[in-house]
């Protein structure tokens, strides 16, 4: 597809300084930024953030939660977090007032690189062919970097703007958290409309999964030689317990209703086992059958289920599975939430967010992009319910999230900020100089 005089300078520049985006990134990577609840890490990459806006000269603002009127009585504010040294960053590029406004949004916290061994270090930022790796590269430093670059573009362009263009990052979205993003809304920056840009692997995602985290634990006597009959041990209810889950799915699945940005979408609403533990490894444990086991479980939903619902499901196939034929329960299985309920959520795709990001992506890439639901929970529903602000997720593609050796793919983060700046310019309704 042709693209305009004005089009073309854009995505020109975009190319001809692409090594610009994926230094930005290396920089974001190489600090850590993790976040281990109730505690989190994020401030150097925050300083990092605040000190490249300010030379831009759009006054960046970090700010605390203690900062932000009414956030802990919030509805959706989740206690239980620590918030010491853990800011958000907001900043502003002002137009003239006479146009729409877009606020590029992220969060800056990653998962913990775990103690899965990592063939490269987690902080190197190495890049091998089209692949930089590092903890967050995908998830979503790739996406911050992406937004930074963007910001720095407007800036070195001098593109005048009519609606102002507002970048955040936030702290605390990892782990069914979204505080942060809660936050930069009472704190007042918002816009017209919002992108995100965490990793959609270049599709338009208005919409997300629902999303909630359960801890099942198993008891029993545990040991090797004990008086009496054996009873059931953990290892007897875990069996039971694994051979049943195909029925809480079976069930879910019949409850769920099909959103249409899921049609295409093999499984809507599926549940996963995540983790069984059951007692430290090695020779420096003792040889016995263990006494507890921990399971965990995370299942989805479509936008529009009640998460109340689903646990009053949820907790009742739990219970029925001490009185179901063959039961090896002795005690009943405990359960508890160990994060905060995510709904899914859901804007039209007639939204004319939607429908100008498609039209700019199609004249970069010269294909359609798909417009689809994005396939898990994240903290979009904020904007959808609080400020009641179109948001839409959008950005490039990598692998291994939240694993070992976790990457984003270069070539996808330059076509994403191709796109984006575009959008930007014209969404934003002021010509070149």
């Amino acid at each position: 597809m042709n693209l305009s005089a004005d089009e073309q300078e854009l995505t020109t520049y975009v190319d001809r300084h692409s090594d610009r985006l994926v230094q930005i990134l290396q920089d974001l990577v190489r600090i850590p930024s993790e976040n281990t609840p109730p505690a989190g890490s994020e401030i150097e990459c925050q300083k990092y953030i605040a000190q490249f806006l300010s030379t831009l000269e759009c006054n960046p603002l970090t700010y605390t939660f203690d900062q932000v009127p009414g956030l802990d009585k919030h509805p959706l504010f989740m206690p239980g977090r620590e918030y010491a040294n853990r800011p958000n960053v907001g900043a502003r590029r002002k137009g003239i007032g006479t146009g729409r406004s877009l606020l590029l949004s992220g969060h800056i916290d990653t998962v913990p690189v775990g103690s899965s061994p990592w063939t490269r270090d987690p902080f190197g930022a190495a890049i091998e062919g089209n692949r930089l790796f590092g903890r967050g590269s995908n998830d979503m430093k790739g996406g911050v970097a992406t937004n930074l670059f963007i910001m720095e573009c407007l800036h070195n362009l001098n593109l005048p703007l009519a609606g102002d263009v507002l970048f955040e990052t936030v702290i605390d979205e990892e782990f069914g958290g979204a505080n942060g993003t809660l936050a930069g809304r009472l704190k007042g920056f918002n816009a017209d409309a919002v992108i995100l840009s965490e990793p959609s692997f270049l599709r338009i995602c208005p919409a997300q999964r629902g999303g909630r985290t359960a801890h099942i634990t198993l008891r029993a006597s545990g040991g090797i030689l004990n008086e009496g009959p054996p009873s059931p041990g953990v290892i007897e209810q875990l069996t039971f317990l694994l051979s049943k889950i195909s029925d809480f799915a079976a069930q879910r699945r019949a409850s769920a209703k099909p959103h249409p940005l899921y049609a295409s979408t093999a499984d809507l609403v599926p549940v996963n086992v995540t983790r069984i533990v059951t007692a430290p490894w090695g020779t420096k444990e003792p040889n016995a059958t263990p006494d507890q086991c921990r399971v965990e479980i995370y299942w989805q939903a479509m936008p529009g289920e009640k998460g109340d619902d689903i646990d009053r499901e949820f907790l009742a196939w739990v219970a029925s599975l001490s009185s179901a034929a063959g039961s090896p329960f002795v005690r009943p299985p405990e359960v508890a939430f160990s994060s905060r309920w995510l709904p899914g959520s859901a804007i039209s795709k007639e939204e004319p967010l939607v429908t100008e990001l498609e039209d700019c992506a199609t004249r970069v890439t010269g294909e359609v992009p798909p417009v689809t639901g994005m396939e898990a929970p994240c903290d979009m529903y904020i904007f959808h319910t609080v400020t009641n602000t179109p948001a839409v997720l959008w950005g490039g593609k990598g692998g291994n999230t939240h694993a070992a050796d976790e990457y984003v793919e270069i070539d996808s983060l330059v076509e994403a900020a191709k796109v984006l700046l575009m959008f930007v310019h014209k969404w934003c309704s002021a010509p070149l100089c």
